[in-house]
């Protein structure tokens, strides 16, 4: 046995304002977690589950949630946001594309960076995955500085038209200019 000092792995101590963040894809004991942030983040009214909630679980039981860009953010331990890719179709490529979203924060967390932390990741993590393009449903002023740009700019077809400048699109190292055309979701987008 080594008698030489242990690391220490704890984390380092927080100063002012910034709470310890740690984002990991998720892991199946998440998943009841994963659902109460998006009812959490969506709520509009008291006692209805916001559709971002179920919609997480079916591309899950789908098959079309990406277990890679599934990301969770946790701190002192509680997850306390989620962000997801799943499988989309772009034209006659069915994997160059992926749909990011839901993306939520549970209240409490929201404007403090967790949100940014999970876009960061989740679009390098796409990147790093070989995906041409993170395509989503979105504000443009929130997703505008991570690089998304109005989807029809880059020849992208949203699947209603009247998303305008809603449809955005962030392109990645293996995007071609070519990637283009007609862009679908997964089928659980459409039944909502």
């Amino acid at each position: 046995l080594s008698t030489a000092p242990k690391p220490d792995c704890r984390p380092p101590p927080v100063r002012g304002k910034v709470a310890i963040m740690l984002i990991r894809r998720e892991t199946p004991a998440d998943q009841a977690a994963i659902h109460a942030v998006h009812s959490e983040a969506f709520r509009r009214e008291p006692g209805v589950t916001p559709i971002e909630a179920p919609l997480v679980d079916e591309l899950r039981a789908d098959g079309d949630l990406i277990n890679p860009l599934s990301l969770v953010a946790v701190r002192d331990g509680a997850v306390v946001g989620h962000v997801c890719c799943s499988r989309a179709r772009l034209g006659a490529d069915p994997a160059i594309a992926v749909g990011l979203g839901p993306l939520g924060v549970l209240p409490a967390h929201q404007k403090s960076g967790v949100g940014s932390a999970l876009v960061h990741a989740v679009v390098g993590a796409a990147d790093a995955l070989g995906h041409g393009l993170v395509v989503l449903l979105g504000d443009p002023a929130y997703y505008s500085r991570f690089g998304f740009v109005t989807a029809s700019d880059l020849s992208i077809t949203a699947p209603d038209p009247q998303w305008g400048p809603h449809f955005q699109a962030r392109t990645l190292a293996a995007y071609e200019p070519t990637q283009a055309g007609a862009f679908e979701y997964a089928p659980a987008f459409s039944r909502i």
